[in-house]
């Protein structure tokens, strides 16, 4: 890591709580509307790509060919049905350790930011009860470019007026630690080290920085 760091940003999904089952439940109902299956192997296939590319995807395993407007409705249904599975989300779905951790940022004086392409992003963090351990929150509102580009964190640490190089960026997939990279940042990767390889230093989760003190 570059410098000691001051400010401490964390993607959401996969580093503070896991809401991927979530869009797959999602899309495997979008799937069994439109008459079939869609499994958690197909659903390797959409991480970390777009709501409209997804679609795509999925309607290319169920060998359908649909205009563009009928596109636009699936993705509007789906995202229908995953808002309503999050606005049921509670504090017991907290990843271990993060708010532990959050915590123990705050009281040494460093500063807390998330940067993710979630637009439900205040929704979901208003549901964990967790907005108040976040100093800033840059989201899918506020950024026009997807990671691996490093606009989303960048734009955290222009909000609390810190250099990147005081920067570090928590990361569960392997665009966000490119972005980091991008960004001048110093990177922990959650997850493996061989995903996370070009991670500065990779941990199975926030429990475990926990645990290091």
């Amino acid at each position: 890591m570059i410098h000691e760091m001051q400010v401490a940003i964390f993607d959401l999904d996969g580093v503070i709580v896991d809401t991927a089952k979530y869009h797959f439940l999602a899309w495997k109902r979008l799937a069994n509307s439109l008459g079939f299956d869609f499994s958690e192997a197909d659903n390797e296939r959409l991480k970390g790509v777009s709501r409209m590319r997804s679609l795509e995807i999925l309607l290319e395993i169920g060998g359908l060919s649909l205009d563009d407007a009928a596109k636009a409705r699936l993705t509007d249904q789906k995202n229908d049905w995953y808002v309503e599975s999050i606005s049921r989300l509670d504090r017991s779905e907290i990843l271990p350790g993060a708010t532990e951790y959050l915590q123990r940022l705050l009281g040494r004086g460093i500063k807390t930011a998330i940067g993710s392409a979630s637009k439900n992003t205040p929704l979901i963090l208003d549901r964990l009860g967790i907005t108040q351990l976040f100093d800033v929150v840059i989201d899918g509102n506020s950024v026009s470019k997807a990671k691996p580009d490093p606009e989303v964190f960048l734009q955290a640490a222009d909000a609390l007026h810190i250099a990147p190089e005081y920067c570090v960026v928590f990361e569960d997939a392997e665009a966000g630690i490119e972005a980091a990279r991008r960004a001048g940042m110093g990177s922990v990767g959650i997850g493996s080290p061989g995903t996370l390889k070009d991670a500065d230093v990779v941990v199975a989760g926030l429990w475990q920085l926990v645990l290091l003190g």
